[in-house]
């Protein structure tokens, strides 16, 4: 079993006398600075001037500034921009502030994972990862309560890395959840799964094959639409408040009965077999140097594929009938 752990297993006191810098200031790192600030953690906010989240980021009372100064004057460096630019960011402001004692944190192990930032061994590098939206982690902090984090070391410099991960998560509200240790080898790969062949790959394709099926039965796109897109969110509610057994008992017996007879006819062995295909491509970096190069490429298959996306019958079908439904607005 996992090793959890919770408020007393954290000191805030550790985190006094150190400065803590927010490299961008998105959902997830705004989430994180108020909730940092408002634990009595000295924060510093980096941001680009001019752009929508800079101006977030004043008006929530921080003054932004570059990203080597934010790193200069930092203890513990938080890292918050999108995976594709982490690398760049790190080697034109962090790199050059790294010095002894100074902390990298994370809460995505991707750069870390795939080598594409080596920092240098002087430095603590953990990693504090809720398991939620930026928006959630300040809900959930404003309550008194927390979303659980994961927590990962990567380099124990000081001898106190865990400690200072700890308290970093304390002062986001992660203890009061709970705090699940990790490395960043699992969060990084599960994370990629994850998203590849269930959340978002898997869930997708799905909606829209069996979209696609029922149209080619004749059936009207708009009911199609109800039975495979729009009801998904009120099973994927049931499984996330009560589990899959919770889900099967809470809606009728012939969903569930369907549910247990038909589902592995979808699911077959294959598709285990190709998922298994899929999780091998991540652990041996392949998707991540493809990733990489689709990136240093300007994104061409990404873009064509999105914008191939955009252009299924779902997505039209879909915004009409959204603007049925005032709760969407």
């Amino acid at each position: 079993m996992a090793k959890v752990y919770y408020d007393n297993d954290a000191d805030l006191n550790i985190l006094k006398g150190k400065k803590i810098a927010i490299i961008g200031y998105g959902i997830q790192g705004r989430g994180q600075s108020l909730c940092l600030r408002d634990s009595g953690c000295d924060v510093i906010v980096s941001e680009l001037q001019g752009t929508p989240n800079y101006e977030k980021a004043k008006a929530d009372g921080f003054n932004p500034v570059p990203v080597f100064e934010a790193c200069k004057e930092a203890d513990i460096i938080q890292i918050l921009t999108q995976d594709h630019i982490q690398a760049k960011v790190y080697k034109e402001g962090v790199k050059p502030n790294l010095k002894k004692g100074k902390a990298l944190c994370f809460s995505h192990g991707f750069n870390i994972r795939f080598k594409q930032i080596k920092p240098p061994k002087k430095v603590d590098v953990f990693m504090v990862a809720p398991k939620g939206p930026g928006a959630l982690v300040r809900q959930m902090y404003e309550q008194g309560k927390g979303v659980p984090c994961l927590l990962a070391v990567f380099q124990d410099s000081s001898g106190q890395a865990k400690q200072i991960g700890l308290a970093y998560a304390k002062a986001i509200g992660g203890t009061r959840a709970g705090v699940i240790e990790t490395t960043f080898d699992e969060e990084t790969e599960t994370d990629l799964f994850g998203e590849q062949t269930v959340l978002c790959g898997g869930v997708t394709e799905l909606i829209k094959a069996g979209f696609d099926t029922l149209i080619e039965e004749g059936y009207q796109p708009e009911i199609a639409y109800f039975e495979v897109l729009h009801e998904l969110k009120l099973i994927t509610d049931l499984i996330q408040q009560h589990g899959i057994g919770g889900m099967r008992r809470r809606v009728s017996d012939t969903a569930c009965y369907g549910d247990l007879t038909r589902g592995k006819k979808i699911i077959t062995e294959k598709t285990r077999k190709d998922m298994k295909k899929i999780l091998k491509a991540i652990k041996s970096g392949k998707f991540a140097r493809e990733w990489i190069k689709e990136n240093e490429a300007g994104r061409p298959v990404f873009d064509k594929l999105l914008k191939e996306g955009d252009e299924h019958r779902i997505e039209k079908v879909g915004r009409e009938l959204r603007n049925m439904m005032p709760w969407m607005k």
